[in-house]
C-alpha cells in the first residue's frame, strides 16, 4: 500500500531533514486520514492513487495560475518552484502517464468501440478511456474527442 510506504518516506525525510519533501508527504498522509474517513473504509491502491491525482491536479492548476500572475506580485517565481517540486514528489507515487500517442490510440479504440459518431458521444467516450485508463488526464481526452468527433 502506498499509505505504508509514504510513512517510511516521511521517516526518511525526516532524517534527512528535506523539509519540502516532509511537508509533502505528510500532507499526502493526511489527505488518505481525510478520505479514509470520507469513505468510511480502507483505502485501497486505486482509492489512493486517486487521492495523489488529485493532489497532483491541484498543484498543476496553482502552477498554472502562478503563471498567470507571475509579474503582479513578489515571490512568485520561489512559489512556482515549490508548487512543481511538491508535484514532482506526488508523481513518483503515480504510474507514468501515458503519451500522447498511447492517448490517442485509446480514444480511437474507444470511439470504434462505442461506434461514436456525434459530440453526443462525448461522454461515453470520455467514460470508457477513464475506464480503460484511470490516471488519464480527462480534460485532454475531451479536447481530443471533441476533435475527433466534430
Amino acid at each position: 500500500m502506498i499509505s505504508q510506504k509514504i510513512t517510511k518516506l516521511i521517516g526518511e525525510a525526516m532524517k534527512v531533514h528535506d523539509s519540502v519533501r516532509l511537508s509533502t508527504l505528510r500532507m499526502l498522509s493526511s489527505e488518505f486520514n481525510y478520505e479514509k474517513i470520507k469513505l468510511q473504509k480502507e483505502l485501497t491502491e486505486t482509492d489512493e492513487q486517486n487521492v495523489i491525482r488529485k493532489e497532483a491536479r491541484k498543484r498543476k492548476d496553482a502552477i498554472e495560475a502562478l503563471w498567470q500572475a507571475q509579474g503582479k506580485h513578489d515571490g512568485i517565481e520561489e512559489r512556482i518552484t515549490l508548487e512543481q517540486e511538491e508535484l514532482n514528489i506526488l508523481q513518483e507515487f503515480l504510474p507514468p502517464e501515458l503519451s500522447d500517442e498511447e492517448v490517442n490510440q485509446l480514444i480511437s479504440d474507444s470511439i470504434s468501440q462505442l461506434n461514436a459518431k456525434t459530440i453526443q458521444d462525448l461522454g461515453r467516450v470520455i467514460a470508457e478511456v477513464k475506464l480503460k485508463s484511470p490516471g488519464v488526464d480527462g480534460s485532454k481526452v475531451a479536447e481530443i474527442v471533441r476533435s475527433k468527433l466534430s
